[in-house]
């Protein structure tokens, strides 16, 4: 977890899981860094919303693999579930509901969770049932911002297939993506900054 700026209640806290992602970024909004996974995610959003200084939003930016033919671009998420938790068996066995999916303010597609880098075409097949996109972060990131009440819009950009060829597909257009979020990010910035 690195955080670089200072969370003031003004303005946004910016949120990616690794330093590729983030390459490109021109802001002076903070950012954090939280590294790769759900607990990696949860743990350091919630570190930082835990020192009693909350943001104004969070605005989590990042790669996501495509579950379907064509899908390409950037994404502004409007669901969140988590692919590798069994909700339905532990409400079965405990009577209690966890890890339900969180619903975003954006328009966009549904993003599946996990902490397993989807290469597996009969995975992405499955998954594909109900989530256009699949990343590591996502339901982490907007748990934790759902405990504190920070309101979340989730950005993500499209950085490979989520197939066979997902891991060297990810690593070559990872500098192409971070470079589009960056864009994203400033026109993001200069209309917010219109208001």
């Amino acid at each position: 977890m690195t955080l670089t700026g200072t969370v003031t209640p003004d303005r946004p806290l910016i949120v990616v899981a690794l330093p590729e992602e983030a390459a490109h970024l021109d802001t002076a909004h903070p950012v954090l860094l939280t590294g790769v996974g759900k607990v990696n995610a949860a743990l350091a959003v919630s570190r930082v919303l835990a020192n009693g200084v909350l943001p104004r939003e969070i605005v989590n930016l990042g790669t996501a693999g495509a579950l379907r033919p064509g899908l390409a671009g950037v994404h502004e998420i409007s669901r969140v579930v988590q692919h590798d938790f069994d909700t339905a068996t532990i409400r079965a066995v405990t009577g209690r509901t966890f890890g339900e999916a969180l619903e975003l303010p954006g328009a966009g597609p549904v993003l599946a969770t996990g902490d397993v880098f989807v290469s597996d075409p009969v995975l992405r097949a499955a998954l594909a049932e109900h989530a256009a996109l699949v990343d590591m972060e996502g339901y982490a990131v907007a748990a934790a911002a759902a405990a504190y009440g920070v309101p979340l819009r989730m950005i993500k950009q499209v950085s490979d297939e989520a197939d066979g060829e997902a891991v060297t597909g990810w690593a070559e257009s990872v500098d192409v993506c971070a470079r589009i979020l960056a864009a994203w990010l400033n026109e993001w910035q200069h209309s917010a900054n219109a208001r």
